[in-house]
């Protein structure tokens, strides 16, 4: 795509100290991450004044004196006049719009000629008449709306009149972050020893931090080793109205309470890094407001995010979210509410934990890729030429952190708890293979694609890991020439898991991936060779494999040997990838018929490697038949997983037989991996541009294009969750999900 299209955000923008500023700034970092450079993110900032000025990033194009109706209206007309502009999304929170109850913003709208999204980040219950009809003529001039909570869209439909339909629930984003205990970020703040209380926000008197600290007292009394930190500058506004007089009168509490030791404020506006980093040495946080009606609050949002239980105040977002399992709820104004949730916290570290990792686990969805997704479908819904290309979703650049995490002197470690290697769940051959053919094709041609994020001093440390995965390669290969699958950690082989599992597709994938180390000219000859000697071990005593998948991977392995050598250990690899593509033929014969267009009874998974398999055999043998039945296959193949432009892997809760019920959940990145791999294939062999672009389809999978509408790849680690359930993301990043994400990504290059 040449055209570029741009989304014009009205809103606070930073360097404004606000909360609706670092929110636009967020939501705008992860529309560009999610949709650039075919989409741009631009600002219209309100500013305080004509005379008070902010340093802009360059998304801001144009700046606005709130208190000036006319500069609203100027302001509309120009972004009117701007072809490349799509839409525009309004930030609305009544506080930064003048006028009556915000009004100058109904004048911007009236003017506007653009479709509009608006967001509003407070709706008030019972609202008196004025409210209730700028909220109205906002909503009717509006082309959409968006809340953060289903209360809100209640109260607007039922309380301001508003149709349902024009409403949209997309909740706060919250920073995508690997969880960690609070440990480790505490030792880093000096702090090792505390157990830490942390509140944060603009500071004004509706923030209610005085009854935390009148309830200290007695949990001091019983708990002498808490900390209660509370960070952030007074409120611009506040601060020139009242000065520092609350938060003086905080400090004098403290004092007055004995408590200098055990409260600390931290008067500054701080970087989301730091704060984030202060929120994750945090045991518990606290969320004071007084305010009930408050419909959202993004630091109520950000701690839940983190990872952390929380203690909180019953306003509107915290009576809809918290619940026993994430946290506490306690009366407005009383300290001993604070104090007795506090202290049911303090007596149960891992209560604490646990609510904490389940605050984690729920907040998932919250994540800012995840809400930019949600916010590019909605723009899409009121402009066709967002629509028309939104679908172009930006690759992220390869990242193999998790994939050097997982991988140790060994191998490459099976399983992970979260973003953490599990080295309880052993090694297995599957996974050392895949992350091998990651490594090399990494370190080879393709990986000229993201030397900026993998430079080239660091080739050193991928080849390394590519020669762990072959000693572990080598170190499977039993004394019957048959490679065992699964290690215990203690690194000897699992004999009873080996005994009863069959091993013809891990020996498969092994011969392909040991073809791949083999015939890369890139690699130091000392590699190729080792791969090449593993290969003859392997193949001398080789005999036809049982499982199409395994017959599939082999072929190919073949394939590539075909580009270096004609044979190996007397056997004709011409010959043999026939042999191995005829097997296939039969299966197809033997299993097909008009309305099921397959090699067996029933999808299982990596289904797509064996029409590629055909394809690419047909492309060393010339055999029609192979890219007959090869497209043949993949067609059909696509026609089961493809539902409208969205890929839906069959789902391992039950596969999909050929008179039975496709199943949907749990889906796996291999299956998603071997899909792409197929339709590059076919893509590259018959030239047909729909391959092509379902390639794209088939990997936005990755990228929230899915059932549950959720990204699946964790742009921080590096890492790919497990698998797509009917209702969650199982979000634990494992070797095989991991390695197949960027099989898939390489293959998109």
């Amino acid at each position: 795509m040449n055209t570029t299209f741009k989304i014009v955000y009205l809103s606070t923008f930073p360097s404004r100290e606000c909360g609706i500023a670092t929110f636009t700034a967020d939501l705008t970092a992860a529309m560009d991450d999610l949709l650039g450079p075919v989409i741009e993110s631009r600002v219209a900032a309100l500013n305080l004044d004509d005379v008070s000025r902010y340093s802009y990033s360059r998304k801001v194009i144009f700046q606005i004196n709130q208190y000036s109706e006319q500069e609203y209206i100027k302001t509309a007309k120009s972004i009117n006049d701007m072809n490349e502009v799509k839409l525009v999304n309004i930030q609305h929170e009544f506080g930064i719009f003048a006028g009556e109850y915000g009004s100058y913003v109904i004048s911007f709208l009236s003017a506007l000629k653009k479709p509009s999204v608006v967001t509003f980040h407070s709706i008030l219950p019972s609202p008196e008449e004025k409210r209730k009809a700028a909220v109205r003529s906002i909503a009717e001039k509006a082309s959409g709306l968006v809340v953060m909570t289903n209360l809100s869209r209640e109260i607007l439909i039922r309380e301001y009149g508003v149709a349902e339909e024009k409403i949209s629930v997309i909740p706060h984003g919250i920073h995508s972050m690997p969880y960690v205990s609070s440990a480790k970020n505490k030792a880093t703040l000096g702090l090792p020893k505390k157990v830490n209380l942390l509140t944060f926000g603009l500071l004004s008197r509706g923030k209610g931090i005085e009854y935390v600290i009148e309830a200290l007292p007695k949990v001091v009394n019983a708990y002498p080793d808490i900390l209660y930190i509370v960070l952030g500058v007074t409120h611009p506004n506040v601060l020139k109205e009242e000065g520092e007089s609350y938060r003086k009168s905080l400090i004098q509490k403290v004092y007055d309470l004995g408590l200098s030791s055990h409260v600390n404020f931290y008067n500054e506006y701080v970087s989301v890094d730091k704060l984030l980093h202060l929120l994750r040495s945090a045991d518990i946080y606290i969320s004071t407001s007084l305010d009930q009606n408050q419909a959202v609050s993004g630091t109520f949002s950000y701690a839940l995010g983190s990872g952390r239980p929380v203690i909180s105040t019953p306003f509107a977002q915290a009576r809809e979210v918290i619940t026993s399992e994430l946290g506490r709820l306690v009366n407005f104004r009383e300290p001993g509410s604070y104090g007795e949730a506090i202290m049911s916290l303090l007596k149960d570290s891992s209560l604490r934990e646990q609510l904490g990792k389940n605050a984690y686990y729920r907040t998932r969805n919250m994540t800012w890729e995840n809400v930019a997704l949600e916010y590019s479908k909605l723009f899409s819904k009121y402009s066709s030429d967002i629509a028309g290309v939104s679908e172009h979703k930006k690759i992220p650049r390869i990242n193999l952190n998790h994939i050097l995490r997982l991988t140790d002197d060994f191998g490459i470690i099976q399983f992970a708890k979260l973003s953490l290697p599990d080295i309880s769940s052993g090694y297995t051959l599957d996974d050392n293979a895949r992350a091998l053919i990651v490594a090399c094709l990494c370190y080879g041609e393709l990986g000229k694609a993201f030397k900026a994020v993998y430079p080239e001093r660091q080739k050193s440390e991928l080849l390394k890991r590519i020669e762990v995965y072959l000693n572990f390669i080598k170190f499977v290969l039993g004394d019957d020439c048959v490679f065992h699958n699964y290690v215990k950690p203690d690194r000897s082989i699992n004999i009873e898991l080996n005994k009863k599992d069959n091993l013809d597709d891990a020996n498969g994938r092994a011969l392909w991936a040991l073809a791949v180390a083999a015939t890369a000219d890139y690699l130091p000859d000392s590699v190729r060779d080792k791969a090449f000697f593993l290969i003859k071990k392997r193949v001398k005593m080789y005999k036809m494999f049982e499982s199409p998948r395994s017959i599939a991977f082999c072929a190919k392995g073949i394939y590539l040997l075909l580009k270096k050598i004609q044979e190996i250990e007397g056997k004709d690899l011409k010959e043999l990838l026939v042999v191995h593509c005829d097997k296939l033929v039969s299966l197809y014969q033997g299993a097909s018929s008009e309305e099921w267009q397959w090699f067996e009874h029933y999808l299982t998974y990596s289904n797509a490697v064996l029409p590629e398999a055909l394809i690419l055999g047909h492309e060393r043998t010339g055999n029609r038949e192979y890219l007959d039945i090869g497209i043949k296959t993949l067609d059909f193949l696509i026609g089961k997983t493809f539902v409208g432009r969205t890929y839906a892997p069959i789902g391992q809760d039950g596969w999909h037989h050929k008179f039975g019920e496709r199943r949907y959940f749990d889906q796996q990145p291999e299956d998603v991996s071997a899909m792409i791999y197929a339709l590059a294939t076919a893509h590259a062999l018959t030239g047909e541009d729909s391959y092509r672009k379902l390639m794209h389809e088939a990997f936005n999978w990755f990228l929230g294009d899915n059932s549950l509408k959720q990204v699946v790849y964790d742009r921080i680690t590096g890492g790919c969750y497990d698998g797509l359930g009917e209702r969650n993301i199982n979000l634990n990043q494992g070797a095989e999900s991991t390695s197949s994400y960027l099989l898939a990504r390489l293959a998109m290059v």
